[in-house]
């Protein structure tokens, strides 16, 4: 009797496990009932461009239901047939936004919200407000400076680094609502923030993104995943308006 209560055990361990690869960049019903949408369909670029251009380099691909950003010599810098993403779509008012990602070893990388593609931004970090991807190690020993895992790109270090080991997977929830900007990772709430404070104007004004949009308050635009020479893997990219 054991072993056959053992051997059903299993049976349903193996459904269950292939019930939840099938969730993969798909929706829920209640997510559908709750307005979220996919970004990501987990086959192709679809809803996607390289930043500044209408197409998207070579170096990204589809890797097992992911996105991934394929360079394995790290350069420090863009890759020569990548480039930054961005969505096709340009996001105003509030939303949520969910986002799962993976690192190699001393992977650096983010995600960029508020981008707005125009001439005058070459580049996507002089536009948007990025959420740091990365392999912390990169840092080991060095001073706070707002560039690891989770922190603001140079506005706001993240309140507690709770990560999984390089090449497990990161869940990220960034909302914008009532003009509070909250980001969590794995769970646990590491920003909280009201755009329209003092402490708030006086992080972007003494941040890299002093002469970006939101520095006027124009909180809307597309939302960008970095190209910064080494590899990553997004999944389950989802966005709500609310």
């Amino acid at each position: 009797m054991l072993i056959k209560l053992s051997f059903i055990g299993l049976l349903v361990c193996l459904v269950f496990t292939g019930l939840q690869a099938q969730e993969l960049n798909t929706l829920t019903s209640q997510e559908k009932k709750d307005g979220w949408k996919l970004l990501f369909n987990g086959k192709n670029v679809s809803g996607w461009h390289s930043y500044g251009t209408k197409n998207v380099g070579v170096a990204w691909q589809i890797d097992q239901g992911t996105l991934q950003l394929n360079v394995p010599n790290k350069t420090g810098n863009k890759s020569s047939n990548g480039g930054d993403l961005v969505t096709d779509a340009v996001f105003t008012g509030d939303f949520e936004f969910k986002i799962e990602w993976k690192i190699d070893r001393f992977t650096n990388s983010g995600i960029f919200f508020f981008v707005q593609e125009e001439p005058q931004y070459k580049n996507i970090f002089e536009t948007g407000l990025e959420v740091q991807v990365l392999d912390d190690a990169i840092y080991e020993g060095a001073a706070e400076n707002k560039h690891r895992a989770g922190d603001l790109f140079s506005v706001a270090s993240a309140r507690v680094r709770d990560l999984q080991p390089v090449g497990g997977w990161n869940k990220v929830h960034f909302a914008l609502k009532k003009n509070k900007l909250t980001v969590s990772l794995n769970g646990s709430c590491i920003q909280e923030h009201d755009i329209t404070s003092a402490d708030w104007k006086q992080r972007i004004a003494t941040s890299k993104l002093k002469d970006a949009p939101i520095s006027k308050g124009r909180y809307s635009g597309r939302i960008g995943l970095q190209d910064w020479g080494s590899t990553v893997w997004f999944r389950n990219i989802k966005i709500r308006q609310l």
